[in-house]
């Protein structure tokens, strides 16, 4: 069954990157849309802690990949001691809360169309979207994050992943309050509706 979970996880690692990526070019080629703004207009802690997201991301790939190929290098072996042992259900809510994680950073994509960034950009915002995924929540893309990193600790068990999926909650509700802050001087009481 581990094989299972393994292979699940990277094929899921697989395909949020191609929509990610295939996403991000499609912006950028056929409609001329930067969808990185992050640190755009920022200055001091909040444009490092935007800045800071790329690589922890990216540590927390390989963090899923070295898991799932059971690399024997940890630089902190503590934090890859499981802490749920292993139970089956646990590791089956973790899958079902990726792929819901997957149909929303999907659906969050359809309905921003091209107003989809990652950061705040004042110099260039698109319409207000409240259609798709947007008539039900606020932040779907964050609520995605949130959803692939519980899931991926559910899967694996280990305080490496519980880590990451704290710290990241914390972090992507710390820029939660700051698009807030920017939609509702932005767009006034559309955004409040």
């Amino acid at each position: 069954m581990d094989k299972f979970f393994d292979i699940f996880q990277l094929t899921n690692l697989a395909f949020f990157l191609a929509v990610f990526i295939g996403w991000t070019l499609y912006l950028w080629f056929t409609q001329g849309v930067n969808p990185f703004a992050l640190g755009a207009g920022k200055k001091g802690l909040p444009r490092l802690l935007e800045l800071l997201l790329f690589p922890w991301l990216v540590l927390w790939m390989l963090a899923s990949i070295m898991s799932v190929l059971h690399v024997s290098f940890h630089p902190v072996p503590i934090l890859l001691d499981p802490i749920r042992a292993g139970l089956l259900p646990a590791q089956i809510l973790g899958v079902l809360m990726i792929l819901a994680a997957d149909i929303v950073f999907v659906w969050a994509l359809i309905s921003f169309g091209n107003s989809w960034q990652i950061g705040i950009d004042e110099r260039s915002t698109g319409a207000l979207v409240t259609d798709g995924i947007f008539a039900f929540s606020r932040n779907p893309t964050f609520s995605f994050i949130d959803l692939y990193f519980l899931g991926t600790f559910l899967v694996n068990g280990t305080l490496v992943f519980l880590l990451f999926a704290l710290v990241t909650a914390i972090g992507l509700h710390y820029q939660i309050l700051q698009e807030e802050n920017f939609l509702s001087n932005r767009y006034g009481q559309a955004y409040q509706d």
